[in-house]
């Protein structure tokens, strides 16, 4: 018979402070039909208290009693918690846990003078084990790994973040999915669209560290100008025994300037055209044969044209030292005419619900401040359309006065990290055969690939 002990009732004195626990009485007790069991062996009954006398039909629950059901129920509060972490994003919560732990850590650590060849080695691990706090977002055992902290700290100043920046950018908010990729793995950007975070192999985190050192030199010796992507930081997340390898980069495109038209340029004609299902996405990635059927150019001024092929000639001899091939360049069109023409149905659209809005108030006009490294693009915001600030949108380049169509252009080399290897050996052999030996085909030797990707590259400028 169970009874519930009200608010008022003096407590009871028990030596027993188990006992007493159990012990529970309501002013108002329910009476049950059954009928009464056997009376067992008389035993020694137990001294009234002030509360057992004041409700009569009161009775005690012996402690074993209860034992059994208190293990159920502690089984089945562990088995609802774990379903509701299946149902979060584990990885992407390790990894802002993993990027707060990370710059916390090495915040108390000095900065080098000077990088050791150690540190291109090196590498730092937390495994947390039955991890209770949380647990609705973070899964009970996990593993973060980070490769090479103090280079990539060091090539994050040389690219102008702040490590407090940084950490905000990717830990103050989840990290957005891209949601029309074709990737296999995963493709994140940054809440405030400064970083990009990509999912890697093991062969890729392989070629990595095989090639950090050369690239570390590489920035140090261009001061940063370049059209290689920019190196941020690298990762390992282990969620129930699965390993997944990710890597940050600076997000070459703008996180103002809406791109419009996008393409991907190898220099090769063979199997080089999207395809009708990329082509009906909202921002398709053309390739190199659409860019010729669509006529596309780039209209920069010869002073710029200059610069973009010194940077690249500069990266390219990178690229073929280090065996590299396979690589693209990226290229993002913004449209300042059709851009003007958005926010002009954005601030009519605008109008119209404020207008329905007793209130007044529109998402746009109550939505918070950048922070993380958005934060310091505010120091000069663009006065509309059109307009960046090259400190800040380094991959931007302005369209030449006098040109057909008033444009900015996002251009930068992308996937580095493709060693001209046994496969891609047997690769070029099989299209060879297929296609013939003089066909333009992407797998060449990293030689040859090169030299036919500065020729085309120095041919899509008007």
């Amino acid at each position: 018979l169970f009874l519930c002990c009200d608010a008022h009732t003096p407590p009871v004195r028990q030596r027993d402070s188990g006992l007493h626990r159990l012990l529970s009485i309501h002013r108002t007790p329910r009476v049950t039909t059954e009928p009464p069991a056997p009376a067992p062996a008389p035993a020694p009954a137990p001294a009234p208290t002030p509360s057992t006398m004041s409700s009569p039909g009161a009775t005690s629950i012996p402690l074993n009693a209860l034992a059994p059901k208190r293990k159920t129920k502690k089984k089945h509060f562990v088995q609802q918690k774990v379903e509701v972490f299946r149902g979060s994003e584990p990885v992407l919560s390790v990894l802002m846990w993993g990027v707060n732990h990370s710059i916390n850590d090495l915040s108390q650590v000095p900065v080098p003078v000077m990088l050791l060849p150690d540190d291109f080695k090196a590498s730092t691990k937390i495994k947390v084990s039955n991890h209770l706090f949380n647990k609705e977002n973070l899964p009970g055992q996990f593993k973060f790994k980070e490769y090479c902290p103090q280079v990539f700290r060091n090539l994050r100043e040389r690219f102008g973040i702040e490590d407090q920046d940084y950490q905000v950018s990717l830990a103050r908010s989840p990290p957005l999915k891209d949601e029309e990729g074709q990737r296999v793995g995963l493709l994140l950007t940054s809440y405030e669209r400064t970083l990009v975070v990509k999912e890697i192999s093991s062969e890729e985190v392989e070629e990595m560290h095989n090639i950090l050192s050369e690239y570390h030199q590489h920035i140090v010796t261009c001061h940063g100008s370049t059209l290689l992507p920019q190196f941020l930081a690298m990762y390992r997340i282990t969620v129930e025994n699965e390993d997944t390898y990710l890597l940050v980069m600076r997000n070459m495109f703008s996180r103002k300037l809406h791109v419009h038209r996008k393409y991907d340029l190898k220099g090769s004609l063979v199997s080089r055209e999207a395809s009708f299902k990329e082509k009906v996405k909202e921002l398709p990635t053309y390739k190199d044969t659409d860019f010729r059927n669509n006529m596309q150019k780039v209209y920069v001024s010869d002073e710029e044209k200059e610069k973009i092929m010194e940077k690249l000639n500069r990266d390219i001899e990178f690229l073929v030292r280090m065996r590299i091939m396979d690589y693209s360049l990226l290229l993002g069109i913004h449209d300042v005419e059709r851009a003007e023409r958005e926010v002009e149905d954005e601030l009519e659209s605008s109008l119209e619900e404020e207008d329905g809005d007793e209130n007044g108030l529109t998402p746009a006009s109550v939505s918070a401040s950048p922070e993380g490294i958005a934060s310091s693009m505010n120091s000069s915001k663009p006065a509309g359309p059109g307009e960046f600030d090259p400190y800040v949108d380094m991959y931007a380049i302005q369209s030449a006065v006098g040109a057909p169509r008033k444009e900015v252009y996002f251009m930068g080399l992308i996937d580095v990290l493709t060693q001209y290897d046994t496969k891609k050996k047997a690769a070029h052999a099989a299209k060879a055969v297929k296609h013939g030996g003089g066909v333009e085909i992407s797998t060449v030797h990293p030689e040859q690939y090169a030299k036919r990707f500065q020729e085309f590259i120095a041919k899509i400028f008007a």
